[in-house]
């Protein structure tokens, strides 16, 4: 029985199809028509056209070919959205008032400023220009990835090998579903010299780079007023600059004035400007205007406006600034694709460094690919090079082969060839047995072998594709590079930069390996004791999370190395990354010596009266004033005198009458009083602070004030809160007394802080989960006890910080919070933990006697380590 027609139809809920439709379209929209590509800059559309070029073979020295030519193969080939759509995208591309460096040389009439259109395709020619050409440069060495067309009967590149920074110079602008960018062009020489920077110095900062660029470079010309937009868009990748005509005032014998504009503002129509002029002077808000005219030509822009006897010029030019398109703004909004299909704003460094590292794949694979051809080539030489040498047997069995195979297969027996290599020999002509022949093949060999060497060391050295990378960006500026046209007019006088960022909440990550960034706290929700949390950075393999805190975007951030050096960066300095990302380099932050690493990461509101104390792993102690490490230095400065094998362990800030807590990996705390540890200078050793058992080690400093609660957190998760005063007070250099019991079930101790019942805390674990729970959710118990259960990590994954928040309460994580905590506290404890924890406080009774013990004999045993402090030690 045959169905019915309409029982093949499917039944859908129209909403939802909507929402899928609509969202497969906006991702379309997004990322095949409207949004730049961040590698080489260029919409799809464009990359097809400049394609279909190179195929044509127009080059910059070939002839012109018609431009309906190159829309139609475009279109054909590529593009299967019609020759009209095509050729509008061409046009641009020559349009010398669009593009600040022109990718297509048109012979014709393509547009003019005035917003005339371009002749007929039919009409107008075009080749690539030499910019075009450096883009495409290598593009056959497999430097890209290709992939097949619309119909599957070519293929077309990804993306382009972008020797020429398009993306940077040129700019690009489009509209998309939901988003818009807008990048402004910039001038090529200055570029150059930024990347050239960037190159010599990964860390350098955006407020170093905005001095080489300090702004967009338009290909019209004008005048930027202000660096205040310029800079935001560098800092932020976003921002606001108001361009203006530039003019100059001439004075004719009968007095009368003529503002002559000989720019104009960028994609500003010249006949928009002279209709707004005509409008509002019919509406009587030039009063001073007598005629305007226009004289531009072929050699360049010539607005006029001819002033009334005894005018003020100056007022005029205020008045068309403030009622015409003289004056316009241009907004910067430098969102792209990046290289996994993502849209990204990125500000002025992220936008260099890829660049950088989009060429260092490039050559990189270029490099590969030539090794590739260089071990084929010689390889069929060496062949041919064995059968020289043993010419006469060779052609002994190629006589008395039966065919070309069986003489193949003798050859490859006899020589140990390979099929190529016979296959070579038996194609070989008479002519290669000549001495001269002979003697050019050894010397191709010789060269390949030096070329093969030379490649495999670019391979194997990173550096050496750096320097090919700034060969070529000198080369690029050397050929390619001009002044600025663009002035900028900094009469609104220097800018703070820190008044263009928003103050936000970050939360700071840095992972063991290097790798530094910061995510918006928002990012992060509260959750309930005792939660898997969720992916707070994705790290590299063998990497952990070492350590997560929160600051205010304009925080001053010291960074302490295991070798006793500062460091300074602003917060808003580090790369904003989202939460799953692994960050960047600290070495692309920091100028770090080699070897060295970052321990403590601290925020800094200001530099006031407060003391710095910092703690090593084998115990020492030293407290600086905060003042002392308030001048920063790009090198960074000397922040303590370590001994060689000794390592920074962690550095906290202290108030007078605060006590200090040193904590040790096995569960041991030794508490003191903060005068105990005499104020000393920056460059000082230190002296001891706590008495170690064998194979234990320091692993926190805690500052606290009475009352404070002690949080202790162990490997596997457990932890509890303790009040400071269960802490009996040693004198500094004590074995203190037994904290937490590092049991197999608790495993070593790795962070101990003080919090409050109004604080979070986040919890991070080797695989880079991260946990936030109220720290009031915590049970106090007393001290010696093993704690309970705040985070139920993988069985093989482990704690391995543990990081105080302060709630917000105008936040919507405090609300999460609050009722994460109202939650927990209707929950009774399990009784498995309840009955350990009865059995923890059995055993701190048996243990006061053991600390007495350990305290003995420890209360004087410092006076050795007095006199190795070097208050007087010599500045770096």
């Amino acid at each position: 029985m045959e169905s019915s027609p309409g029982a093949q139809i499917p039944s859908l809920q129209v909403e939802k199809e909507m929402k899928t439709s609509y969202m497969n379209y906006a991702m379309s929209v997004i990322r095949s028509r409207a949004l730049p590509d961040l590698r080489d800059g260029l919409k799809p559309s464009q990359r097809r056209i400049l394609y279909a070029m190179r195929e044509l073979g127009l080059g910059p020295r070939s002839r012109y070919r018609k431009c309906a030519k190159i829309c139609g193969d475009t279109s054909g080939n590529y593009h299967p959205h019609g020759e009209a759509v095509v050729y509008p995208t061409l046009v641009r591309m020559a349009q010398e008032f669009s593009l600040r460096y022109p990718l297509v040389d048109g012979q014709g009439n393509f547009g003019s400023i005035d917003g005339d259109g371009p002749a007929a395709m039919r009409y107008t020619e075009a080749r690539m220009t030499g910019a075009a050409v450096e883009m495409l440069e290598d593009i056959n060495k497999d430097t890209v990835d290709f992939i097949p067309n619309y119909d599957n009967t070519t293929q077309e590149p990804v993306v382009f090998p972008s020797k020429f920074p398009n993306l940077l110079c040129n700019g690009s602008d489009g509209i998309a579903v939901g988003m818009a960018t807008s990048l402004p062009p910039h001038n090529l020489t200055e570029i150059c010299d930024a990347l050239t920077a960037l190159l010599d110095d990964g860390s350098i900062g955006i407020d170093a780079l905005v001095k080489i660029v300090p702004g967009p470079d338009f290909p019209t010309g004008g005048t930027i007023r202000g660096r205040s937009g310029a800079l935001q868009a560098a800092y932020t990748g976003r921002g606001i600059v108001y361009v203006r005509a530039k003019y100059e005032v001439e004075e004719s014998r009968d007095g009368r004035a003529t503002i002559v504009f000989t720019e104009i503002p960028y994609q500003v129509k010249k006949e928009a400007i002279k209709d707004k002029i005509r409008e509002v002077y019919n509406e009587g808000k030039l009063p001073g205007l007598h005629d305007i005219k226009d004289y531009s030509d072929r050699n360049g822009i010539r607005l006029t406006a001819l002033l009334k006897k005894n005018e003020d010029p100056q007022v005029l030019v205020n008045q068309l600034f403030k009622h015409t398109p003289l004056q316009s703004s241009f907004s910067i909004i430098n969102l792209v694709i990046d290289e996994e299909g993502r849209p990204r704003t990125l500000n002025l460094k992220e936008l260099l460094e890829a660049y950088r590292d989009s060429r260092f794949q490039v050559i990189r694979r270029r490099t590969r690919f030539e090794l590739r051809q260089a071990e084929d080539e010689i390889h069929i030489l060496r062949g041919l090079h064995i059968a020289v040498q043993n010419i006469d047997e060779v052609i002994a069995i190629i006589k008395a082969s039966t065919d070309e195979a069986d003489a193949k297969s003798k050859l490859e027996q006899r020589f140990a060839l390979s099929e190529r290599q016979s296959q070579a020999i038996v194609d070989m002509r008479l002519k290669r047995l000549t001495a001269l022949a002979i003697e050019k093949l050894e010397e191709d060999i010789q060269k390949l072998e030096t070329l093969i060497a030379d490649l495999k060391d670019i391979l194997a050295r990173d550096e050496r594709v750096y320097a090919m990378i700034r060969a070529d960006v000198a080369e690029l500026r050397q050929k390619y590079g001009d002044v600025r046209r663009t002035l900028i007019d900094e009469q609104e006088g220097d800018l703070i930069i820190e008044d263009l960022i928003a103050d936000d909440m970050m939360a700071v990550t840095f992972s063991e390996q290097g790798y530094v960034k910061r995510t918006p706290l928002s990012t992060y929700r509260s959750q309930g004791r005792g939660g898997r949390g969720i992916s707070g950075a994705e790290t590299k393999e063998g990497d952990v999370i070492q350590d997560l805190f929160v600051a205010l975007a304009k925080d001053t951030l010291l960074f302490f190395s295991d070798k006793g050096r500062c460091y300074w960066r602003k917060v808003y300095e580090l790369p904003e990354l989202g939460r799953t990302s692994r960050g960047r380099s600290i070495a692309n932050v920091l100028e770090l010596e080699e070897g060295e690493t970052i321990r403590v990461i601290l925020p800094m509101r200001e530099f006031d009266e407060r003391s710095l104390v910092f703690v090593t792993r084998k115990g020492t102690i030293k407290k600086t004033k905060l003042e002392a490490y308030s001048r920063p230095r790009s090198a960074g400065i000397r922040a303590i005198e370590l001994d060689d094998d000794d390592q920074l362990v962690d550095v906290a800030l202290c108030n007078a009458g605060q006590d200090i807590l040193i904590v040790t990996a096995q569960g041991q705390a030794a508490r003191f009083s903060e005068s105990e540890v005499r104020s000393m200078g920056r460059v000082a050793r230190g002296v001891r602070g706590i008495g170690l058992r064998e194979g234990d080690h320091v692993v926190d400093l805690v500052i606290a004030s009475p009352g404070a609660l002690i949080l202790s957190v162990c490997e596997n998760g457990f932890g509890k809160r303790t009040p400071i005063e269960e802490y009996r007070k040693t004198k500094r250099g004590s074995k203190g007394v037994i904290n937490i019991r590092t049991s197999e079930r608790n495993g070593q101790v790795v962070n101990a802080l003080t919090v409050s019942d109004g604080d979070d805390v986040m919890f991070v674990t080797l695989e880079g989960m991260i946990v936030r729970i109220p720290a009031d959710s915590i049970p106090t118990q007393s001290r010696g006890t093993q704690g309970v259960r705040l985070v139920n990590p993988r069985a093989e994954d482990r704690v391995v910080s543990a990081r105080k928040v302060v709630r917000d309460d105008g936040d919507e994580l405090a609300a999460e919070a609050a009722a994460a905590a109202a939650a927990q506290s209707k929950v009774a404890r399990p009784a498995p933990e309840a009955a350990a924890d009865a059995s923890d406080e059995e055993e701190l009774a048996d243990d006061e006697e053991l600390e007495a013990d350990l305290d003995a004999g420890a209360d004087d045993d410092d006076g050795d380590d007095d006199a190795a402090e070097d208050d007087d030690g010599g500045e770096d």
